[in-house]
């Protein structure tokens, strides 16, 4: 049995091996470095159980064999496989390493997301899916433990492909994750095609929609297709645990978790048009809810057009005269602590929405919070942030020269903006998004 340890060197010294990154029922992941480069890679070998394996060399030759028609996959939101290399015995793929947490811990961190947010992350996953799909491969283990959350971004990209098989292949190892896994997969040989896929991605939404619901009652993922469909054991609609789910999302992941493949939502493309997703962005608009009437349609224009610093203005004009602080034409942290969450709620969407992930409060949040920032103003971390969003240049905070900042989608995440002129009370705001749940 072979486990590579901390500073150990391996493929003649051109790694060393910095930690484990996790360990899964058929592989463990390590952390190089490449000591020519300086590079990290993650690097995936069977691990101690399928080492002992009396078919051993069988499963690495299946290992090697399905990393290597990964290989050949190429998408943003899919994790690169680069080449396989051999320690000994041992054979080791190397892939791509990326620096983030896991849609599951990160939701058992932070709690349910917000709608727009789990869509977005669902629909960066559901196209990876289409283009595996129009390989003729299925994935067959989607679940939130194996979509990976780029640290400091709203960018989601699918890992561990373990279990990968051909469309053509009828008979399949019974390897699942329960409460994600369809029906077939209980099955030596079933009905198994995209649908396969569509099944656990559906689940993995109903999951990030629905996870303190479930946590309340015990529960840590979705009622088993085996518990549905022998014993009778009912899925409680999302809406149950989630009363802020829209119903045509609610019904839509209903399909999609169809207990029997003939009656379920057919293909990944399907499940995202029933969503309302295309391309990133929601068909459906993001509905324009204000608890003091508010009316949030100029906004909305400016983002769709993708008119930026207009939008950015126009933040500052909305947020001053929700608070009715418009003759001050500044925030205090008295207003931002009772900013209503509705109106927050409509704001954010829209930036994420229509800047397809890349711009919001929700955003800069997140990046604030990877940074290591709370509620508690931290001047280390505070820079940290600004240069990291684009709010510094050269050591200089840019809130005085306005004209300074990019209004560019290309740009880093750091719009809106000038609700930092309002009274730079941001830290005091990203407590009020995490209050709020966005």
């Amino acid at each position: 049995m072979i486990i590579w340890q901390p500073g150990q060197q391996i493929n003649n010294g051109r790694f060393i091996i910095q930690s484990i990154l996790g360990t899964g029922g058929f592989g463990i992941t390590y952390k190089a470095l490449e000591t020519s480069t300086g590079k990290l890679y993650g690097i995936k070998t069977l691990n101690s159980t399928m080492q002992l394996r009396e078919d051993f060399a069988e499963q690495q030759v299946k290992f090697i064999n399905e990393a290597l028609t990964i290989k050949g996959f190429d998408h943003k939101h899919i994790l690169k496989v680069y080449e396989v290399i051999q320690e000994g015995e041992l054979f080791g793929v190397v892939m791509e390493y990326i620096d983030g947490v896991t849609l599951f811990n990160y939701v058992q961190s932070k709690g349910q997301l917000s709608e727009n947010e789990a869509l977005l992350y669902i629909d960066q996953i559901g196209q990876a899916l289409e283009y595996i799909h129009n390989k003729g491969q299925l994935h067959r283990d989607i679940k939130p433990g194996n979509i990976l959350l780029q640290e400091n971004k709203q960018e989601a990209v699918l890992i561990d492909f373990g279990l990968t098989r051909s469309l053509a292949t009828k008979s399949m190892t019974n390897s699942f994750t329960e409460g994600f896994a369809p029906i077939e997969q209980y099955r030596h040989k079933g009905n198994f095609g995209p649908h396969t896929d569509v099944y656990a991605l559906a689940a993995t939404l109903y999951y990030l929609l629905t996870a303190d619901g479930l946590k309340k009652e015990g529960e840590i993922c979705p009622v088993p297709a085996t518990n549905r469909k022998y014993d009778d054991e009912p899925l409680p609609e999302p809406k149950h645990y989630n009363s802020r789910i829209i119903q045509r999302v609610n019904d839509a992941i209903l399909q999609g978790m169809e207990i029997e493949p003939e009656k379920r939502t057919a293909t990944v493309l399907k499940l995202r048009e029933n969503l309302g997703l295309i391309g990133g962005e929601n068909q459906e608009e993001v509905e324009l809810n204000s608890a003091v009437g508010m009316d949030y349609r100029k906004l909305q224009n400016y983002l769709k057009a993708g008119n930026w610093e207009e939008a950015d203005e126009e933040t500052a004009r909305v947020m001053l005269a929700v608070a009715k602080r418009e003759e001050e034409g500044w925030l205090t942290i008295e207003d931002i602590d009772n900013f209503c969450c509705e109106d927050l709620r409509t704001i954010d969407q829209l930036w994420v929405k229509y800047s397809n992930g890349k711009f919001g409060f929700s955003v800069q949040k997140r990046i604030y919070q990877g940074l290591g920032g709370t509620r508690e103003y931290n001047r280390e971390i505070w820079e940290k942030f600004g240069d990291k969003v684009g709010w510094r240049k050269g050591g200089d905070w840019l809130v005085v020269y306005y004209t300074d900042i990019t209004f560019d989608k290309k740009a880093p995440g750091h719009l809106p903006y000038s609700v930092g002129e309002l009274g730079w009370i941001v830290d005091g705001l990203f407590s009020r998004v995490e209050t709020c749940k966005l």
